[in-house]
């Protein structure tokens, strides 16, 4: 779905250069979620925009269905961490999950019943006439991810969405997202600065160095299954073990041999 070689970043130049992203390269395949995780200011939005062609990249490349990205392809869709700047509040909320249809010259009728869809999908029918001023965060992130969804994007990007919301809130997020993969098939790629959401939501997890970043890691979840849930999968010895692999890859930028054979920490010290 989703082919990234050699992608970096650079911003200004001379004594100002600051360079984020070093050499990244990783692959997304149909279906997944892989979440980004990474040190504050490693350039972890600056590598969303690299890849869904917001921003061309200094140097590298990006590919999505096997085509090169010059620009946003009609085929993607991204979801913004600051929800509240990005829906438009003179628009009610059909209005704002209808405006990516219009471009598509889809007919009144058509898109009407495209958006009933969509907030249906994230529970949020009932608030189809009302002004994002009139709806919580959490809802109004709802909005944003109907919004995205409503031209049933092939690929969906997400950078770090659930970051403003309560912790409740979150984790009814996380677990819409779930669904909406389950329903739509949708691929996604999220950055997340939330260590126990990235093992949570994802099939892989992309650790990243401090900046200029790379890829110090790549951590296979699948082990948790297909079916998650928000007080048991984290009770469970393998997501435990799962975020402490995580956890040490940011602090260290790598894994004592112990952890991954499951040693516990103390039996190491000792």
């Amino acid at each position: 779905m989703l082919d990234v070689t050699g992608i970096s970043h650079t911003y200004g130049s001379g004594a100002k250069t600051h360079t984020a992203l070093g050499n990244i390269t990783f692959t997304v395949e149909k279906g997944e979620i892989v979440c980004i995780v990474g040190p504050s200011g490693c350039g972890k939005s600056t590598l969303l925009r690299a890849i869904s062609g917001l921003m061309p990249p200094t140097a590298g490349a990006s590919r999505f269905m096997d085509t090169p990205i010059k620009s946003v392809p009609e085929d993607l869709a991204f979801v913004f961490q600051e929800y509240s700047k990005s829906l438009f509040p003179w628009l009610t909320v059909r209005g704002n999950v209808a405006f990516p249809l219009k471009a598509r010259g889809m007919s009144r009728k058509r898109r009407n019943r495209a958006v009933e869809e969509a907030l249906a999908s994230v529970g949020l029918a009932a608030a189809v006439d009302k002004y994002p001023w009139q709806l919580s965060g959490g809802m109004q992130q709802r909005v944003a991810i109907a919004r995205a969804l409503v031209c049933e994007p092939a690929l969906l990007l997400m950078d770090e969405p659930f970051a403003s919301v309560d912790a409740q809130t979150r984790a009814e997020l996380e677990d819409l997202l779930l669904r909406v993969r389950a329903d739509y098939n949708t691929t996604v790629l999220l950055v997340t600065h939330d260590i126990d959401e990235s093992v949570y939501l994802s099939d892989r997890v992309l650790v990243l160095s401090k900046a200029p970043s790379t890829i110090v890691a790549t951590i296979d979840v699948t082990p948790l299954g297909p079916m998650r849930d928000q007080i048991t999968t984290k009770e469970t010895d393998e997501f435990v073990h799962l975020r402490g692999e995580v956890a040490r890859l940011l602090r260290y930028g790598h894994v004592d041999e112990n952890d991954r054979l499951g040693v516990p920490a103390r039996a190491v010290a000792e």
